[in-house]
């Protein structure tokens, strides 16, 4: 659906006093936005990137609007001091939503005015749920890696008076990726051991042996660890190359602070084939 510029106008403008370049821009990614940031001022970035998500017929346009707006929609701002300002600017999203013909739903969710729901629809509800379910574990392993952000949300948001989780070290994230996964994969091998390299071994943080499959998370402490996370991951591809059970690594890096500046080039060192005469990996990489 194409999206009209005023209201990419009124949600960019909105979003734009919640978070830096940064925040948002991890937001928009996880959120599905297409393409890479566009090289635009603070004031202008997130209205033309809303504006390109309903311009790409690849794109469900309803959904990544209803991603981006659904932390701001749903969590009230715990300081009293901000919550008259935060009241005035949902008025104004549910307004300019109301213009377009379209309403929001508590859960991120975006629909025309007039339909209702998916639970309001429990026949459509089941044939969506049917038809979602992926059909490889590379197609699970990717929705669920590239939603742990949204995963942690209504965790480290809890209700109040309830104690809220927090996802400060790697086992915190590894703990919620093994909760995600064990639904989907009865066989899951958590801290398995590999093959000695260069007089050391190390243990693996999932190994998946139905698809010759290994998950290994890393979390960035500081700048410091951030220039070094590279040079980690190569020695633990070293090893988990002469593992017989490992075909595939995926290598989940949780990066809540944004300490790595260059991402992308991370990940262009780190992924695809890599071979030697203890054996061949393929290596697959996410920076959230």
């Amino acid at each position: 659906m194409r999206l009209s510029k005023s209201l990419c106008a009124v949600v960019g403008d909105v979003l734009a006093s919640t978070g830096s370049h940064a925040t948002l821009d991890d937001l928009f990614s996880s959120a599905g936005a297409p393409g890479e940031p566009p090289a635009l001022s603070h004031g202008s970035k997130w209205k033309t990137w809303i504006f390109r998500c309903g311009q790409d017929p690849n794109i469900d346009s309803l959904e990544v609007l209803g991603n981006l707006l659904e932390e701001f929609m749903d969590l009230p701002p715990s300081d009293d001091e901000y919550l008259e300002d935060w009241r005035a600017k949902r008025t104004r999203v549910e307004a300019v939503l109301e213009e377009n013909g379209l309403r929001y739903f508590r859960f991120g969710r975006i629909l025309p005015q007039g339909a209702l729901p998916i639970e309001a629809q429990p026949d459509t509800a089941q044939l969506r749920a049917q038809s979602a379910k992926p059909s490889e574990v590379e197609e699970l392993l990717d929705v669920v890696v590239r939603g742990l952000r949204r995963a942690m949300h209504p965790l480290t948001h809890r209700r109040k008076g309830v104690q809220p989780l927090s996802f400060c070290s790697e086992y915190d994230v590894q703990d919620l990726l093994h909760a995600l996964l064990r639904p989907w994969i009865s066989d899951i091998r958590p801290e398995e051991f590999t093959p000695s390299y260069a007089g050391s071994s190390t243990r693996m943080d999932f190994l998946l042996p139905a698809y010759g499959l290994v998950i290994e998370t890393k979390i960035v402490r500081d700048r410091l660890h951030a220039k070094r996370i590279g040079d980690e991951l190569i020695i633990d591809i070293e090893h988990y190359r002469k593992h017989p059970s490992c075909k595939t690594l995926w290598c989940v890096i949780y990066d809540p602070d944004h300490q790595i500046t260059n991402a992308q080039g991370l990940r262009s060192d780190l992924d695809g084939q890599r071979q030697s005469k203890d054996g061949t990996v393929m290596v697959k990489t996410y920076v959230l």
